[in-house]
């Protein structure tokens, strides 16, 4: 899924080189994404990352700041969070 497919109000995972994002999407104007409620987690190896990713999924997102403002360019992989496997 890319960023401008996905709808208004839905729990997203946004990846970008440092830092995976977990938030309801508001929106994009194509240079910037705003999400709301995110989970913030920086990427140390792909592995805590996944291990947070499906730690979320399970357990609930746990809110670290109420909106966020990504800059689109760096979004690299989006996925539906009610998709991850929660095992």
């Amino acid at each position: 899924m890319r960023i401008h497919e996905a709808p208004h109000g839905i729990n997203l995972v946004v990846e970008t080189p440092e830092t995976i994002y977990i938030g309801r999407f508001d929106h994009t104007d194509g240079f910037q994404v705003v999400m709301r409620d995110c989970a913030i987690h920086p990427v140390s190896s792909p592995a805590s990352a996944e291990a947070f990713v499906k730690n979320t999924a399970k357990y609930g997102i746990s809110v670290d700041r109420r909106e966020v403002v990504l800059e689109a360019s760096r979004v690299g992989r989006v996925r539906l969070l009610g998709e991850i496997p929660k095992d």
